[in-house]
Order: C-alpha cells, then structure tokens, then sequence
C-alpha cells in the first residue's frame, strides 16, 4: 500500500501544483485587465483634465473681456451726449461773442432763452426729463423737504407749494431730487 499511497499522493501534488498555475495564469489576465482599466481611466482623467483646463482658460478670458467692455462704456458712456451738447455750446460761445456788439438786451436775453430752450430739448432727447414739483403731493422718492411751511389752505397740507432747485429724472431714474417747500 505504500506504493499506491505514494503515487496517490504524488497525483495530488501534481493536481495541487497544477492548481496554482492556473490561478497564476487567471490572475495574471486579471492584472492585466485591471492595468488596462487603470491605463484607460487615467487616460479618462487627463482628458477630463484639459477640458477642465481649457474651460477654467476660456472663462477667465470671458471675464477679462467683460472687464474690459465694461471699462469702456464708462470711459466713453457719456460720448453720444457730449456730441449732442457741442453745437449747444458753439451757439453759447456766439451768443457771447455778440453780446458785447449787441445794444438791445431783450434780443440777447430772447437768444439765451432759445439756447436754453435748445439745450433741454437735447437732454429730453437723451432721456432726461424735469420733475414737476408744484402742487403735486410730497413724495421723498422724487422731492427733499427743504422747508416746511403753514399751508394757505386745508387741501393744500401734504402739498408742494414751491420749488427751490429743480429735480431731474434719467430714464425714469431720479438723478437728482427736487428741493422744495411742503405745506403742513
């Protein structure tokens, strides 16, 4: 029996040895599998990378662009209106330029006023428009209480009864508000 004990034990030792190559030959394509995937993965990852890369590039070159837009519509934001005004103010410097010849002041005076006129109706143009304040309810988002003073009647409390400076609007935009006196 110990010739048969000994090539039993020698036909499992083989198979036992056996075994282990062929998990050795499994694991080895496990491997190389599972390096494929990381080559791919990483690969994955770098491309990933450089679109991110390229976005964070091209944003950042959005902004400086904006930046830059925007510095310039406040640097020559006020161009348009300035053209508008010049031939207002050649027409001041020649009115100026004959009032020294000029003798009859209700001429002078009539030729301002069409100047000023000319001038406001240019600024309408633009957007700007007066507020009126007479007579209209106080109302603090377009009128500042300078003075208050006893109302001449009971309807008018509460009412604008003079207008020390003129308030103005820009595209429905207070830009400067009415300094008046209030009836109380």
């Amino acid at each position: 029996m110990d010739k048969e004990n000994l090539e039993q034990e020698e036909v499992e030792l083989e198979a036992e040895v056996e075994a282990p190559a062929e998990e050795t030959e499994q694991t080895e394509a496990e491997d190389t599998s599972v390096e494929a995937q990381l080559e791919k993965a990483l690969a994955q990852v770098e491309e990933y990378k450089d679109k991110y890369l390229r976005q964070v590039a091209e944003f950042d070159n959005y902004r400086k662009r904006i930046i830059k837009e925007k510095a310039d519509l406040i640097k020559n934001g006020g161009e348009k209106v300035i053209s508008a005004i010049l031939p207002i103010i050649d027409d001041f410097e020649r009115a100026s330029d004959n009032m020294a010849k000029m003798e009859d002041v209700a001429a002078v005076k009539e030729g301002v006023e069409l100047i000023i006129e000319k001038f406001l109706s240019t600024l309408k143009k633009e957007g700007l428009e007066k507020i009126d304040a007479v007579g209209q309810p106080f109302d603090v988002d377009y009128h500042e209480a300078i003075a208050m003073v006893p109302a001449p009647s009971d309807e008018m409390k509460g009412k604008v009864l003079d207008c020390v400076q003129t308030g103005y609007m820009l595209n429905d935009k207070v830009i400067r508000h009415a300094k008046v006196a209030v009836a109380e």
